[in-house]
């Protein structure tokens, strides 16, 4: 969250947040665990609007919104057979859409765990998981998604500026279960 004490500071930064970072520092990164096993680094360049037929969706669509996330897999999970299930991705933005990430990860055919929007076709994949992580994702009540880091441009003195924000407890709680294949 960013607030801006004067107009001024109101304009500069929204100035970069419509930018998107194109010409600034503006970074946003966030975690999301999903499903599968991206390849290790990857790119969706993918136009979103609205679903045709769920108006409150979003998805892939030629004529939407320019849209651009990128990601790398930080860690992968195997499930209780020894496989590989799931994975913990860093997200960055060039663009900011509504769900966009939620939207990309799913047209990449690596839904985010717990979404129950853009991820139903994924649920049944919860029984590879051990019954420590299933537990936890039954309980999470939300996507597995979390804004790891901001960057930006002080809007008075131009300063870099770098906000890190730590894993929820119950994304954490999460996190432990799935590396735990033995639980």
């Amino acid at each position: 969250l960013v607030v801006a004490k004067t107009d001024a500071a109101h304009r500069g930064l929204a100035a970069q947040f419509a930018d998107h970072g194109r010409t600034g520092p503006l970074e946003r990164a966030y975690l999301a665990f999903v499903w599968g096993v991206p390849e290790h680094r990857g790119t969706v360049d993918a136009a979103i609007d609205r679903h045709p037929a769920h108006r409150q969706k979003m998805a892939v669509r030629a004529g939407g919104r320019h849209a651009i996330t990128h990601w790398r897999v930080l860690e992968t999970y195997a499930g209780s057979d020894g496989t590989p299930v799931a994975s913990l991705v860093e997200c960055r933005l060039e663009t900011g859409r509504t769900h966009q990430i939620r939207v990309h990860m799913a047209h990449a055919g690596h839904p985010l765990l717990g979404d129950g929007v853009y991820g139903l076709g994924f649920r049944t994949k919860a029984a590879r998981l051990s019954e420590a992580a299933r537990a936890q994702l039954a309980g999470l009540d939300r996507q597995a998604l979390h804004a790891a880091r901001l960057g930006f441009a002080h809007p008075a003195t131009g300063k870099a500026l770098s906000f890190e924000s730590e894993l929820p407890a119950d994304l954490a709680a999460l996190r432990t279960a799935l590396a735990d294949v033995t639980a």
